[in-house]
């Protein structure tokens, strides 16, 4: 076949998509209008991740699996925004990491909305201005971000769902030349994570620390002169060129993000609890509250301590166990621990992310 026969028929199997595509957003549509009517939640992430494996499991190529989960991702953004749009707030300026994990989330028809703080975003959700936010919980490489788990301790909001980003720095600049740059601009945390490659290859420049990694991209779109190490989407969204791609030094980083929200959604088979609990100082007494999950054989995730403002010496505990609330072995864990705890709350049962 000719190139204009082959352009013919992928027009024709365009054609067959867009009108496929109408017909699912016309059920999604009236899923909407029951769930609506039943009050019932109108994101439900288990039932993304259901399509997302399902498709790609099926995937018989040549297709690359790879891609399934993102052209799915706006479509079923697209789909959702027909009915309500959902309103998120992440940790902003644009193009932060927090930016892109709540695109990967939910989508470019989402309506994102970046806050200056941690603390804002629980606000907006709790205020009801939006109905998610997307937080950063902790890095692979830097541990744990403590801003949010200290807003677990006093807010009613729960964990609905949890992503995982690889955190990739590259180093951009309006004109993409080297040659050009005379200050490079970064977070903190960005400068310390490229520092050898800095060393490297711009020893004589000098790293300037700002606010975020965004801002730095906002910083070089207005100087001819200026370099950010920032992510790859800043590019398109400040109009800047790549000068080196993944300059940081190690690459095996990524950041867990949590989407909050009201309410935790149900049991998918495939779930993490978080809990967050205080015990009276006793000899051996985390040994004998982390029991009840060893007896049942449950697997215990993670476990971060953080001290209780306004009390010395005194901790709180942040604990992710597999499972979900609703399971029966879970919950009688859960049940047992509560008498030895002078404070106990779950901060939400949720679909695990790959």
């Amino acid at each position: 076949m000719s190139i204009d026969e082959l352009r013919d028929k992928i027009d024709r199997i365009d054609d067959q998509i867009l009108e496929l595509l109408n017909k699912r957003a016309a059920v999604v549509v009236d899923v909407g209008k029951i769930k609506t009517k039943a009050k019932q939640e109108l994101y439900v992430p288990s039932r993304e991740r259901t399509i997302f494996e399902r498709l790609s499991a099926h995937n018989p190529g040549p297709f690359p699996s790879d891609s399934i989960r993102k052209v799915f991702r706006e479509i079923i953004s697209a789909s959702l925004s027909l009915e309500h749009p959902i309103i998120v707030v992440f940790l902003g300026p644009r193009a932060t990491f927090t930016h892109v994990a709540a695109m990967q989330q939910f989508g470019h028809s989402a309506m994102l909305v970046p806050a200056k703080s941690i603390p804002s975003i629980f606000e907006e959700v709790s205020c009801k201005r939006a109905k998610y936010g997307v937080v950063p919980i902790e890095n692979s490489n830097e541990g744990a971000v403590t801003h949010t788990l200290d807003m677990f301790l006093e807010s009613p909001l729960q964990i609905i769902s949890e992503n995982y980003l690889e955190i990739s720095h590259d180093l951009l600049s309006k004109s993409g030349k080297m040659s050009d740059i005379k200050t490079v601009y970064s977070h903190s945390q960005a400068l310390a994570q490229c520092r050898r490659w800095l060393d490297d290859h711009l020893p004589e420049i000098p790293c300037i620390d700002v606010a975020s990694t965004a801002r730095a991209a906002q910083i070089a779109s207005e100087d001819d002169t200026a370099a950010a190490v920032a992510c790859g989407q800043a590019t398109n969204l400040y109009g800047l060129q790549v000068v080196a791609n993944k300059i940081e030094d190690h690459h095996d980083n990524y950041t867990r993000f949590l989407v909050i929200g009201e309410n935790s959604p149900s049991s998918s088979g495939k779930d993490r609890t978080s809990l967050l609990f205080s015990f009276r100082d006793e000899t051996g007494i985390l040994s004998l509250m982390l029991e009840p999950f060893r007896r049942r054989g449950l697997n215990l995730m993670k476990i971060e301590s953080r001290p209780v403002k306004g009390k010395m010496w005194e901790y709180m505990f942040f604990l992710d166990v597999e499972g979900h609330v609703e399971d029966v072995l879970l919950g009688d864990a859960i049940n047992e621990l509560k008498p030895y705890c002078s404070f106990l709350k779950i901060l939400g049962s949720y679909p695990r992310s790959r």
